[in-house]
């Protein structure tokens, strides 16, 4: 069996300006970075109205069994453009920070991969870069400017803008900086976020242009001054060399299926610690482009695709026209109580146990208008029984689960989901968010915690109450919230699997993301920085002898 970097590698791929002319992109409208990715100038783009279907794929809850969310994405792109319908990929990038520890790349798997996949999993055009470095522009012009008289009158107690880096390093969640005598500034304490938790990056994902990018951008606020008033971006006069660091960076990223479909890879916040979806300007790009655009949101659907509904289609003014649910049956055994090692016999009544996890997901996303069908990602050993349970289930909860092959057939293995998927697009969907913009901060908090992970409630100490209402009273309450979690249970304990209730979200702390435009909750033990495993994938990713990567998966 082949693996998926033997599969890319084998592959032939098509230049990048016969993908863009596929696609609809005039010649003058790529930049291209090499031979099979490219940057498209959207001002070179016909203006047209964003009239595609809008697909929306996401999971149950991730276990270590494997779901296969990006490739069952790519795998319904590819089929979706096999039965006839004009098709975009919208995709995230992905992090350096989970390729060289656990969870490896994110450029999908088997025969529906996004190619060159060497180059998407690694620095791919630099965007993270950019990114990473325009944040760390502005950390370092705060520290400057309180070292050089602090006009603003900043109280370095209250500056709340960490640095980042776009690497797993748990050493750097806490630091104390500025040390060895005033040449190198007042000594505070500070850490370091993973680039994908940065609200650059959700700024980036979230602005429909460059001037709402800068716009954005100046919104930012670092802290507060001594007497407590807000200092933003905007005040540092940092917002003008941030946007410039990002005019390359916030157009979308052009590259191809396996099976020379076009696909837009661009940016990448995870949904556990951020809003989990690729680009506004990517997804309205597709839609004008094509007649259907396939996206995908970060981990179970209680947090990247509450966040895609309540965050992202909430802004841009989105409409999504379908839902595909991905479930696999070694993840609903595992979420039945089997372990690991043992996912490989059959064993039915596990699947109906773990399914109680698909049936709560079915039923939350019922709660946007949306409607949705389940994906079943086939393995090898499924037998025909635990297959034929999880139908039964679905169909008993008012959708149709579809058995795919894509990982070993491609496109080919998906069609039937694609001729499903588009048969269903056809109604427009009821969709809504799930709360109005209109009510408390922490009431929007308690109404995700309560109907979408079914606790019996949320629970925040005095001081995080006194920050929302400050929030409240300074002109944010009608931003949406962005809550970090665990992405392994419907609670805040990721052992906790299955479809548990009554149990009790804790927020220990809240963030105002103002430009990015939502206030984030943090919940339970969840870190914005990710530590290495025991075993991280870099002890065996090398360059052999021939030149070629190896390890990268």
């Amino acid at each position: 069996m082949l693996s998926d970097i033997e599969i890319s590698r084998a592959a032939t791929l098509h230049p990048i300006a016969d993908i863009a002319l596929r696609a609809g992109i005039p010649a003058d409208a790529i930049e291209p970075y090499g031979h099979y990715k490219a940057k498209i100038d959207l001002g070179r783009l016909d203006p047209g109205d964003a009239a595609g279907k809008l697909i929306l794929v996401t999971a149950i809850n991730p276990t270590p069994a494997g779901e296969g969310k990006t490739t069952t994405s790519v795998g319904l792109a590819d089929a979706l453009n096999r039965i006839g319908k004009r098709t975009m990929l919208c995709l995230r990038e992905p992090s350096l920070g989970p390729c060289f520890g656990t969870k490896g790349g994110a450029a999908g798997g088997g025969y529906a991969q996004v190619v060159p996949m060497e180059d998407i999993n690694l620095h791919f055009t630099g965007d993270f870069h950019a990114i990473t470095s325009a944040h760390n522009l502005l950390a370092a012009m705060i520290d400057n400017h309180v070292y050089w008289g602090n006009a603003l009158d900043i109280d370095v107690r209250r500056v709340v803008w960490p640095r980042v880096a776009d690497m797993n390093d748990r050493a750097l969640r806490d630091i104390v900086q500025s040390l060895n005598g005033p040449g190198n500034g007042y000594p505070r304490q500070s850490g370091f976020e993973i680039t994908v938790a940065s609200e650059v990056m959700a700024i980036l994902c979230l602005a429909d242009g460059f001037a709402d990018l800068e716009a954005r951008l100046s919104r930012i606020v670092i802290g507060h001054t001594r007497d407590k008033r807000p200092v933003t971006a905007r005040d540092l006069k940092a917002d003008g060399a941030m946007a410039v660091l990002l005019a390359q960076a916030i157009k979308p990223n052009l590259v191809q299926t396996l099976e020379g479909n076009p696909a837009l890879v661009h940016g990448g916040p995870f949904a556990n610690i951020a809003h989990g979806c690729n680009s506004v300007i990517a997804t309205r790009t597709g839609l004008k482009l094509a007649d259907y655009v396939v996206t995908e949101a970060g981990f179970g659907a209680d947090l990247g695709a509450e966040k895609f509904f309540d965050i992202k289609c909430r802004q841009a003014g989105l409409r999504p026209d379908a839902v595909v649910i991905v479930a696999t049956v070694r993840a609903l055994k595992m979420n039945g109580g089997i372990d690991k090692a043992d996912l490989a016999h059959p064993d039915v009544d596990a699947v109906r146990r773990g399914a109680v996890n698909l049936v709560r997901h079915i039923e939350n996303v019922r709660q946007f208008g949306v409607p949705a069908v389940v994906a079943i990602n086939r393995f090898h050993t499924d037998s025909d029984a635990e297959l034929a349970a999880i139908a039964a289930i679905a169909e008993t909860h008012g959708s149709q689960a579809i058995l795919c092959t894509h990982w070993s057939d491609g496109g080919a293995g998906a069609e039937d989901l694609a001729r499903r998927v588009a048969e269903i697009a056809q109604t427009p969907s009821q969709f809504a968010p799930l709360y109005d913009d209109g009510i408390a901060l922490f009431d929007k908090i308690s109404t995700v915690a309560t109907r979408i992970y079914r606790a019996e409630a949320a629970v925040a100490a005095p001081a995080v109450r006194a920050k929302l209402a400050q929030w409240e009273a300074d002109g944010y309450g009608h931003l949406p919230v962005c809550i970090a979690k665990t992405q392994y249970s419907f609670s805040t304990d990721p052992a906790l699997l299955g479809a548990p209730t009554g149990h009790i979200v804790s927020v220990r702390d809240v963030r105002l993301s103002a430009g990015a435009g939502f206030v984030v909750a943090i919940c339970g033990a969840i870190r914005t920085m990710p530590g290495l495993p025991r075993v991280p994938a870099a002890e065996s990713i090398r360059v052999d002898a021939e030149g070629l990567i190896e390890g990268l998966f």
